[in-house]
């Protein structure tokens, strides 16, 4: 059987100008992933990323640590298809017709770092809505269509995969739960339950035969674990 690794990103930016660049602790995250693989020794075949810079950065540091650990690491492959859903447009689509029962949640999205708690709390309910489908069709992706666009990425990944291959993908969290969700049929709202709990650089292990794909593990974290480095587990 071959094995497919589904990696979330490094630490982003969060509260800043721009979202999409690692910051200081993804770095370290991303390092401390490829160190801890090439210390498991696992070889591999194939690397993907998204075409979001934290996917790639995150992808491009890991296998430099890999690399210099002295393991031979394949060139790094994009695939848009793996990009996370646009959590922006859905706040953009979603917050008007939350306004009226969640009068405060402007001021908390437009000071999220400073609330994020109530920011969490806030955007959990608009997925919910999202995924749901209740918003308006004025150009944002649909669950539909990003689970679809999921599919189809994994199928390409599989489509070309040899027996015993290693494969890992580097993307996001709502991918991760997306492709949870097509690969186990639970739920989209159990699918984004488990999103939550995805750790940045977590790895989840998926087991596939041909076309055929089943989850071996979930949101593995041993690799800042071991660290002992508490501040190097987080969530967004």
């Amino acid at each position: 059987m071959g094995n497919l690794y589904l990696i979330r990103h490094g630490q982003a930016s969060f509260g800043a100008a721009d979202y999409d660049v690692l910051s200081p602790v993804g770095v370290r995250q991303s390092q401390a992933l490829g160190s801890h693989l090439a210390n498991l020794g696992l070889r591999l075949d194939r690397c993907i990323a998204g075409d979001l810079r934290r996917q790639q950065d995150t992808a491009l540091l890991a296998l430099e640590a890999m690399s210099t650990l002295g393991c031979a690491v394949p060139a790094l492959e994009t695939d848009a298809g793996f990009n996370e859903f646009d959590a922006d447009g859905v706040i953009r689509t979603l917050l008007p017709a939350l306004l009226p029962d969640e009068p405060q949640a402007l001021h908390v999205l437009s000071n999220a770092a400073q609330n994020r708690s109530e920011f969490q709390r806030l955007f959990a309910l608009m997925v919910q809505r999202w995924h749901d489908g209740q918003h308006p069709a004025d150009g944002l992706e649909s669950w539909e269509t990003f689970t679809g666009r999921l599919r189809i990425a994994l199928q390409r990944v599989l489509d070309a995969a040899d027996s015993g291959d290693n494969v890992a993908v580097f993307t996001s969290g709502g991918s991760i739960a997306a492709l949870l969700h097509l690969i186990t049929g639970i739920t989209p709202s159990q699918a984004f339950a488990l999103n939550w709990q995805i750790i940045n650089t977590s790895f989840s292990q998926l087991k596939f035969r041909g076309h055929d794909v089943a989850l071996a593990s979930f949101n593995c974290q041993a690799h800042v674990q071991l660290l002992k480095a508490p501040e190097l587990i987080t969530y967004r």
